[in-house]
C-alpha cells in the first residue's frame, strides 16, 4: 500500500505539473519576433489541420499542444475558415479566441473623391486582397448585382477607406460603397434647402458630381453650386467643362477645344441645357452637401484664377472682365 501511495502521489504531484505547465504555455507568447505571420485557415480545416498550417506558415507553434488547447476550452470546432495574422505577443490562447471570433486580417481599399466609375473599377480590379469575381461583368450586369433600381452605375458609390477581411468577395466594397451614397444622399436630401431645381435625389446627385469636378477647394463648393443652381433656375445653360470632359469619353487626352465644346454628347451641358443624363463623378459627402444646400449668391460666371482658386461674377461683362485677367 505504501507503494501504491507514493505512486499515486508521484502520478498526482506530475498531473498537476503538467497541468500548470500547460497552463503556463497557453499564456506565453508564440512568438516575439518583429512582425506579423501571415496565414490562412483553409475551409474544411479542423482543429488540428488548422495548427499544422499556422505551423506551416512559420509560426513556432506546437500543433499538438494547440490543438488539445482547442479541445480543452471547447472551442475546437467553433475555429472560422478565413485569412489571419498572427502578432508578436500572441499567446496560443488569445490566438484561438482570434480562430474563433473571425478575427481576420484586415485589408483596405480607398476610393477617391471625384474619381469616375471607371476609375473605382480599375482600383478594386487591382486590389489584391480581395478575391475577384466581377471582373467579367459588363457595369450593367455588375450594377444589376448591386442595385437592380439603377441602370447607369456612375456616382452611385461613396468615396471613403473600406476595410475588409482578406480574401472577402469584390462585390461586397461595391455594395458596401454604394449603401453609403445612398444613406448619405437620403441625409442630405432631408436636410436640402427649399424651392432647388431638382426633380428627385438623383438630380442633386448628379449636379454634386459636377461640383466634385468643377473645384478641388472645399470652401467653394456651395458658391458653385449656388451658380448653377441660378442658371437652372434662369433656364441657362450650365456650360461646365467636366460634363464635356466625361461625354468625350476615351477621346478626350488632357484638354478640350472649341470644337469639343461644340460637339454635341448626351453630357454637353454647352449644346444642351439642363443636367445630364447621370452623375459624371463619385462625389463627397462635402459636394452633395453643396449641392443641397447651395451658397446665396447672385453670381452666375466663374473663372479660375490659376491659384486653384475662382472669382464669381453676377453678370457677363464683369465674368468677360475676370477671364481677361485670370486667363489672357
Amino acid at each position: 500500500m505504501s507503494f501504491i501511495k507514493k505512486l499515486f502521489i508521484t502520478g498526482t504531484v506530475v498531473s498537476v505539473a503538467a497541468v500548470a505547465g500547460f497552463s503556463w504555455w497557453a499564456k506565453q507568447p508564440i512568438t516575439d519576433q518583429e512582425g506579423v505571420i501571415a496565414f490562412t485557415v483553409l475551409p474544411g480545416s479542423g482543429v488540428g489541420l488548422a495548427a499544422h498550417q499556422i505551423a506551416a506558415a512559420g509560426a513556432p507553434l506546437n500543433p499538438w499542444l494547440f490543438s488539445m488547447l482547442a479541445r480543452v476550452t471547447q472551442k475546437a470546432s467553433r475555429i472560422k475558415a478565413g485569412s489571419y495574422e498572427l502578432k508578436p505577443g500572441t499567446s496560443p490562447r488569445r490566438l484561438i479566441d482570434q480562430l474563433v471570433r473571425g478575427e481576420f486580417a484586415q485589408e483596405s481599399l480607398t476610393i477617391i473623391e471625384g474619381w469616375t466609375f471607371r476609375q473605382m473599377r480599375q482600383a478594386i480590379a487591382a486590389n489584391e486582397g480581395l478575391k475577384h469575381e466581377t471582373a467579367a461583368l459588363s457595369d450593367q450586369d455588375l450594377m444589376a448585382k448591386v442595385s437592380p433600381d439603377f441602370k447607369a452605375p456612375e456616382g452611385l458609390f461613396f468615396p471613403d477607406t473600406y476595410l475588409f477581411a482578406k480574401g472577402s468577395p469584390d462585390i461586397d466594397i461595391y455594395k458596401q460603397a454604394h449603401a453609403m451614397l445612398m444613406a448619405h444622399l437620403k441625409s442630405a436630401w432631408e436636410k436640402r434647402d427649399p424651392g432647388l431645381p431638382y426633380a428627385n435625389p438623383y438630380q442633386a446627385l448628379t449636379m454634386a458630381s459636377i461640383v466634385e469636378k468643377e473645384t478641388g477647394q472645399k470652401s467653394e463648393r456651395a458658391m458653385i453650386a449656388g451658380v448653377f443652381v441660378n442658371r437652372l433656375k434662369l433656364g441657362m445653360l450650365l456650360q461646365t467643362d467636366p460634363t464635356v470632359i466625361y461625354g468625350m469619353g476615351a477621346r478626350y487626352e488632357g484638354k478640350i477645344s472649341k470644337k469639343d465644346l461644340l460637339t454635341d454628347t448626351p453630357y454637353n451641358t454647352y449644346t444642351r441645357p439642363g443636367l445630364p443624363p447621370t452623375p459624371i463623378s463619385l462625389p463627397g459627402v462635402q459636394s452633395l452637401g453643396a449641392a443641397l444646400g447651395p451658397a446665396k449668391t447672385d453670381a452666375l460666371y466663374f473663372v479660375s484664377r490659376g491659384d486653384g482658386t475662382s472669382k464669381f461674377s453676377g453678370n457677363l461683362l464683369d465674368h468677360n472682365r475676370a477671364v481677361n485677367q485670370f486667363q489672357r
